[in-house]
């Protein structure tokens, strides 16, 4: 086989490779490395920087090939059906070896989430948010539980370890708390929707971060939206603060009525709290009674 042969099979077996490539991703093919680069490519380039590379077999080049640039990506950009928004295909060539290594897509939520009027499909839009970093250590995303037509919202800040693990909000130690909190004033964990403002597990259980909250918040806005609550019930501090954009301490909070989104709050001890300081519990109680209260006029 002559250079010439030789370097027309490789390019043969180049073009075969794309062309799995764009059947699988689209077939939106911008080259870059040359005078001009397309908008597109230029947004896949800030992407691609921060991508994992999966490698793909390499294909040893005899000679260089004077149509191939030392350097050259060859990248598409498509919003496909399934959540992804970007893939990259790079190829290089460098010292005689051509590499060859599609960019992992970057999963993120169906733009047209906005659009959802049900709890399942908007939790099947979003659930691979990758929104912020949480998205990259998550075991499970914890979207939320329970009747989609309750007038009673119990709210916490973030799914714990257990929660992470089972992909349910509120089903540890503290989870069987509440549940016997609700029973205790004649209510299920099947009357109720019980979510978190955060739908990932923060490592180590650490607080909220601001950009954490203000990549969430809207997905439970929207939860709230479809389900259409009278009241909210704010477990824990946190949750009271960032729901209601304050810094009052839970004693300042605890006992007021409040209005988010035009819905009443009230602001309570988390149950995990309760865990650690049984003399919580009074207070607790009576904040959990004041809740019925408002519950049963509604």
């Amino acid at each position: 086989m002559t250079g010439q042969d030789s370097r027309l099979d490789i390019i043969g077996k180049i073009e075969l490779f794309l062309a799995q490539q764009s059947e699988l991703y689209g077939d939106e093919i911008c080259l870059s490395g040359y005078s001009h680069k397309s908008e597109p490519e230029a947004e896949i380039e800030a992407t691609a920087s921060s991508s994992k590379l999966e490698p793909v077999p390499e294909v040893r080049i005899p000679q260089k090939d004077a149509r191939l640039e030392k350097s050259r990506e060859v990248t598409t950009a498509r919003k496909l059906s399934d959540g992804r928004q970007k893939t990259a295909i790079r190829v290089t060539e460098k010292e005689g070896l051509f590499e060859s290594a599609v960019l992992k897509s970057e999963w993120k939520i169906d733009a047209k989430w906005h659009d959802s009027d049900s709890l399942r499909g908007l939790d099947e839009r979003i659930s691979k948010c990758q929104k912020c970093t949480l998205g990259s250590t998550r075991k499970n995303f914890v979207f939320g539980v329970g009747n989609p037509e309750a007038k009673l919202v119990l709210i916490g800040e973030a799914p714990g370890a257990d929660e992470d693990e089972q992909g349910e909000p509120f089903v540890g130690r503290a989870g069987q708390l509440l549940n016997k909190i609700l029973a205790a004033v004649q209510l299920r964990r099947e009357d109720v929707y019980i979510c978190n403002i955060l739908k990932c597990r923060p490592p180590n259980n650490r607080d909220p971060l601001p950009t954490e909250v203000q990549a969430c918040e809207p997905f439970l806005k929207k939860q709230l939206e479809i389900i259409k609550p009278k009241l909210i019930l704010c477990l824990g501090r946190i949750a009271g603060q960032t729901l209601l954009k304050t810094n009052a301490t839970l004693t300042e909070l605890r006992g007021n009525i409040y209005e988010y989104q035009g819905i009443k709050v009230l602001v309570t001890f988390h149950p995990a709290a309760l865990l650690r300081n049984p003399n919580w519990k009074r207070p607790a109680w009576e904040d959990v009674q004041k809740m019925r209260k408002m519950y049963d006029e509604i």
